[in-house]
């Protein structure tokens, strides 16, 4: 995705996301159906024409955690909210559910650490939403809290030190009463 293309995907989120808290107030419903509307429309847009799908879940997270920044939300709502809405998204669109919560944890670490948020925060919120969400992927709650930790670990490790023990804070725990089960296929195997 050209950097013009994935800027005008991050306003229409953000705005998106802004009308809608601002229009309805109701933020947790406002958050999943701004995700859902414009990542149907640009995830099919990206296949169409042969881009990344994942280019555009970076993008649409990013205009999401701006949106939920400016509107004074926590990230741990903004990033729980938005990984709901990217994996209702990817149910509509034929996307494999587990590859889709890995990245779109690391999407999310990645956007709060741009954005100056609290990127353990990001993390607690993409695990929430990935177990939250589990049920309807035919996904055990363990497994998507697991490719939900693996994604965020793995995008704190392209951050730095301090991004990686935020997220290990978070990752080391349980969530919800789960245990995030980290996989890291980012290191070789022996």
């Amino acid at each position: 995705m050209d950097r013009q293309h994935a800027g005008s995907v991050i306003d229409s989120t953000k705005n998106g996301l802004v009308n809608a808290i601002r229009g309805s107030g109701e933020v947790g419903e406002a958050i999943v159906d701004t995700v859902s509307k414009t990542a149907v429309k640009a995830l099919k847009d990206a296949r169409a024409v042969g881009g990344e799908v994942g280019d555009t879940i970076v993008a649409t997270v990013t205009g999401l955690l701006q949106g939920g920044k400016e509107v004074g939300l926590q990230v741990v709502d903004t990033a729980k909210g938005t990984m709901s809405g990217v994996l209702r998204t990817t149910k509509d669109v034929g996307t494999d559910a587990v590859g889709t919560i890995s990245h779109t944890a690391g999407a999310l670490v990645k956007g709060a650490s741009e954005v100056g948020a609290d990127v353990g925060a990001a993390a607690k919120g993409a695990i929430e939403g990935a177990i939250d969400s589990a049920k309807d992927f035919s996904v055990s709650a363990e497994e998507a809290a697991g490719a939900a930790a693996s994604g965020a670990l793995k995008a704190a490790g392209e951050i730095g030190e301090n991004a990686v023990g935020a997220v290990r804070k978070v990752t080391s725990g349980t969530v919800r009463g789960v245990k995030a089960v980290v996989t890291e296929p980012f290191k070789k195997s022996k």
